[in-house]
């Protein structure tokens, strides 16, 4: 059995992270050949290279080291966890939870749940990162992060998902369109229409799948990752679009006013999930937060 120690594991975690022994001491708050003998000696252990070292350019990472890389990260994890439940009680919940919010959920959902963590369990504290969903499962499966907030499409099998809520798609129109006096759209009514799509995966492949599974083709006249600037070229009349996140305010920011419509028999829905990796058992503060996501949403 090889002998090496968690906090060998820590600074080569923190080395590659960034980018250079000298930085992975200042974060860590120790000195650099501290980290220089551990990261050896860990090599050592091992019988690999882990590290290249690049004179005044830092460190990189080598292959033997990124294989291990989200192993490492799940053993730290799980090592904290360990520690927290030995020194805390049950009525006090502490420590940190990496999670990562897709984009157009950041702004419309995470807000909430932060608020309610803050709330419940004023020791926990979030460190947040935003991305489009390949970002977020990269996260994932790298270990970066612990938990994301995403919508369940497309995403990989060994991707485990909690339910928080499900949505259907809607129709966002401009103050005044033609079809804004109606309760429900057809799309089909839509069809001819200029539409401006978000283009940013997996919104963009699920609005186009809309049209596919009808046997139309959408006129589409522009395309954004941006959500609020979809919105705000609808409000000017530009176009139409079809969205899943609803901002609490039918108005884009600079105070156009919306119209939004469900699409009449649509059936297709979009679930909402809070996702973590299936090889990273789930600690007491992911477990605690995945009760409170399902409460909140």
């Amino acid at each position: 059995m090889h002998n090496f120690s968690l906090r060998q594991l820590e600074y080569l975690v923190a080395c590659i992270d960034h980018g250079s022994t000298a930085r992975a001491a200042q974060a860590l708050n120790v000195s650099q050949p501290t980290i220089s003998a551990a990261v050896a000696k860990l090599e050592d252990r091992l019988g690999v290279q882990l590290l290249r070292r690049h004179h005044s350019q830092g460190v990189t990472a080598t292959a033997s080291a990124i294989s291990i890389l989200p192993s490492a990260r799940a053993l730290l994890v799980q090592a904290t966890d360990l520690q927290r439940q030995v020194m805390t009680t049950a009525e006090t919940v502490s420590g940190e939870l990496r999670l990562g919010s897709f984009s157009t959920l950041a702004s419309s959902v995470l807000p909430r749940l932060v608020s309610a963590a803050s709330s419940e369990y004023p020791d926990l504290r979030l460190r947040i990162s935003e991305g489009t969903q390949n970002e977020l499962v990269e996260g994932l499966n790298s270990g970066k992060l612990e938990m994301a907030l995403l919508y369940d499409l497309g995403l990989p099998d060994d991707i485990r998902k909690t339910k928080l809520v499900e949505l259907t798609p809607h129709a966002v129109l401009s103050d005044g369109h033609p079809l804004s006096h109606q309760d429900e759209i057809e799309l089909e009514d839509l069809a001819n229409d200029p539409f401006i799509l978000l283009d940013v995966p997996p919104s963009r492949e699920y609005f186009l799948g809309l049209f596919e599974a009808e046997g139309l083709s959408p006129n589409i006249v522009h395309s954004s990752p941006s959500l609020e600037l979809v919105r705000g070229l609808v409000g000017h009349g530009l176009g139409y679009s079809l969205l899943v996140t609803r901002p609490a305010g039918d108005v884009t920011y600079d105070g156009k006013p919306l119209t939004i419509r469900p699409l009449r028999n649509k059936k297709t829905k979009s679930s909402i999930v809070l996702a973590h990796h299936k090889e990273l058992r789930a600690t007491q503060l992911m477990t605690l937060f995945a009760e409170l996501a399902q409460k909140t949403l």
